[in-house]
């Protein structure tokens, strides 16, 4: 999760962007999109760049216009990787995937104790590794979706209790193709939990947040993993 693809084209952070505001939900600074009387809730937690992403916030409102009420949490408790600032092997172990998946238990909660029937989560990277842990509890969320995810294991999607879409990219040496396909016939073989995996071609890790908004072919592949996503969550969390 630490390699070069993982850093590369960190975005342009932005406190102000997304057309939301920032809440404190279950004690955890969090920009939120979308009616507050939504019964229906989308977690998306970022990867190592943090929750002010504009990309991020973007998909957030995207996702927000379908009805949901998205949650984009701050885990990092205002301070995201930078790479001139931090040892990025450090950050990593102050900032671990256990540690993430118990603030997201408590963000959950917080959601349910306001009235919130139905919870997705979807994670990029850092945040889909997150997910991942998440989907083991089936009482915490309804479905799961990992986009360009870290190093997950075939141990770990075994212990998944909820339905799971997994959307890799091509081009990725943190999650190869190789390894996504390896995931797709673990959760075949678990026919109970439904799940769809796959592998976006010509596309690098990151491909889903971090494109560049003028290279038409790129924004594309983003909004079709972004129709993807919303495709799962339509399916599930209703």
């Amino acid at each position: 999760m630490s390699g070069a693809q993982c850093m590369k084209n960190p975005p342009p952070l932005n406190s102000a962007s997304g057309i939301g505001d920032l809440q404190e939900i279950g004690g955890v600074s969090s920009y939120v999109s979308g009616s507050i009387h939504s019964k229906l809730a989308i977690l998306l937690i970022s990867d190592v760049f943090g929750y002010e992403a504009p990309l991020l916030r973007k998909l957030a409102d995207k996702v927000a216009a379908s009805g949901y009420l998205v949650i984009v949490p701050d885990f990092f408790y205002g301070e995201p990787l930078d790479r001139e600032k931090h040892d990025v092997q450090t950050w990593l172990k102050d900032h671990g995937i256990d540690k993430g998946c118990e603030d997201a238990k408590v963000v959950v909660e917080s959601l349910k104790s306001k009235g919130v029937s139905a919870i997705g989560a979807a994670g990029f990277c850092w945040g889909g590794m997150v997910v991942s842990k998440l989907a083991k509890y089936e009482s915490t969320i309804d479905a799961a979706v990992i986009l360009h995810p870290g190093p997950i294991t075939v141990n770990d999607i075994n212990e998944v209790k909820v339905p799971i879409a997994i959307l890799a990219a091509e081009h990725d040496h943190i999650f190869p193709p190789d390894q996504a396909k390896l995931l797709g016939n673990a959760l075949s073989a678990k026919p109970e939990i439904e799940s769809f995996v796959k592998i976006f071609p010509g596309v690098e890790h990151g491909w889903t947040v971090r494109y560049n908004v003028e290279d038409e072919s790129a924004v594309k592949a983003a909004e079709e993993s972004h129709t993807d996503m919303l495709h799962w969550f339509t399916k599930f969390i209703k």
